[in-house]
């Protein structure tokens, strides 16, 4: 017979792959249109320019905008199991049928409708995995879940590398059905409601189950450190009802909370600038650099295994050592190893640099649990969607931004290194900001004595 740690270790690992699973294939989703930017730049059916390209791969984040708007802000009210499984089924949807867009202005709107559902995932399963992680260990847990992400990234790769010579661009959107087989069952029958939202919800027989089964905090149920959690809904809800939106929203900008919220807000439009615009015209570069094809792919293969190994050890060293100095120094590393591409090193050394411009360039994977840590666990779904909702609008820019960059310097506007420095600039000025954000949460509101205190984690408690 299993040892209660034994059996609470193997549940958190249960939440832990299907998070992870989920959000590998919300990368791949996301990371596959830039290994096809090539070919659809070559498809003379279509005959679209750079910045055309650019403003579809835009169009899928603004999606994941009013997803993660949305989405983010009913989870705590309607549950997160359900929200993840909804979004799961809703971009596996929609992603064979984009295969089938006729023209690109069918293709946009279809990448436009697939990023509604990925908006929602995210957020939901970094505050799953956030409270189903034992203390000490959410920073390295969070990690581990999102390199998911990356991995989708390699994954893309990998089958761009095989597929678009045989079977062309359309066949990498096929394979996005994919979780409809491999995930959904196991969310199905694995994956656990938010404590949280259940204690809120005024279900605490359930909520405490969940907390003995998992070794976390609960209604009743100490965690292993002593800490615990609200036994009851908060004041400002109706017995059996969760915290109403504006409620939740209150959290996040009520009082000297605004000034941290927006920095955290600022911090992850950068990040997401990074992630999208680098991860959409990075092969493009590279091609432009003088590499083939299958040597661009090869690059990005590169580029997303250096941030699944580097996001990894950061998150463990940011248990450690502090969020903030860890991720300070990860959007620095984004930052030189971008301009390291400049001196066009040999492919030995340029393989090394794109795998650390991988890690610093994914830094908004540890930036997701330093905001998490920095909101009740009551607000943390909604506190996580807005963060990366607002986000989306780096993310919206990044992919256009990097078409209008590489338009400038084809046209001779710009001088050839820009394309570097384009994307350089803004990871310095997110580093800078990340060391302006509070090294402790801001107490709780006067008018708001009852809101559950944030937890006394590394991560909550001194934001380091």
């Amino acid at each position: 017979m299993s040892a209660p740690g034994t059996t609470a270790r193997r549940s958190t690992h249960w939440v832990l792959l299907i998070c992870c699973l989920t959000v590998i294939f919300d990368g791949y989703d996301l990371i596959v249109y830039g290994t096809i930017v090539p070919d659809l730049l070559a498809y003379k059916e279509w005959d679209l320019t750079p910045s055309e390209v650019g403003h579809i791969g835009s169009l899928t984040l603004v999606g994941m905008l009013i997803g993660a708007l949305g989405v983010g802000t009913i989870t705590d009210v309607l549950g997160r199991r359900k929200v993840m499984i909804g979004c799961l089924i809703w971009f596996s949807v929609a992603m064979p049928i984009t295969a089938l867009a006729p023209d690109p202005g069918v293709f946009m709107l279809l990448r436009f409708i697939t990023g509604l559902g990925l908006g929602g995932v995210v957020p939901t399963a970094i505050a799953l995995t956030m409270e189903y992680s034992p203390e000490g260990r959410r920073q390295l847990n969070n990690s581990l879940m999102f390199s998911g992400y990356s991995v989708g990234g390699v994954l893309a790769a990998l089958l761009a590398l095989w597929l678009l010579p045989v079977a062309g661009f359309r066949a990498m959107f096929v394979v996005g059905v994919a979780p409809l087989f491999i995930v959904l069952p196991l969310a199905l029958r694995m994956l656990p409601e938010s404590i949280a939202y259940l204690t809120a919800k005024g279900r605490l027989d359930e909520a405490a189950m969940y907390a003995r089964r998992f070794g976390v905090p609960g209604p009743g149920v100490p965690g292993p450190g002593g800490e615990t959690a609200p036994a009851a809904p908060a004041a400002s809800a109706a017995p059996g009802k969760a915290a109403g939106v504006l409620d939740i929203l209150r959290t996040l900008v009520g009082g000297q909370r605004l000034v941290m919220t927006l920095l955290v807000w600022a911090i992850s439009i950068i990040g997401l600038l990074l992630v999208y615009g680098l991860n959409t015209w990075l092969p493009q570069f590279m091609r432009g650099a003088g590499y083939s094809m299958g040597s661009a792919l090869t690059f990005l293969l590169v580029f997303n295994i250096g941030a699944v190994a580097g996001v990894i050890i950061a998150g463990a060293l940011a248990d450690r050592l502090g969020e903030k100095l860890v991720i300070a120094c990860s959007f620095c590393l984004a930052a030189v190893a971008v301009c390291l591409f400049i001196t066009k090193p040999s492919t030995l050394p340029l393989l090394m640099v794109g795998a650390l411009a991988g890690f610093g360039s994914n830094t908004q994977t540890l930036v997701n649990a330093f905001v998490g840590g920095l909101y009740p666990p009551t607000a943390r779904a909604t506190a996580l969607g807005w963060a990366l909702g607002v986000g989306r609008i780096g993310g919206i820019i990044g992919p256009t931004y990097g078409g209008y960059v590489l338009t400038k310097v084809e046209t001779g506007s710009l001088g050839d290194n820009w394309v570097f420095y384009a994307f350089a600039i803004p990871a310095v000025v997110a580093a800078a900001l990340t060391v302006l954000v509070p090294r402790r949460p801001w107490a709780p509101l006067p008018t708001a004595a009852t809101e559950p205190p944030v937890p006394a984690t590394r991560s909550a408690a001194t934001g380091d």
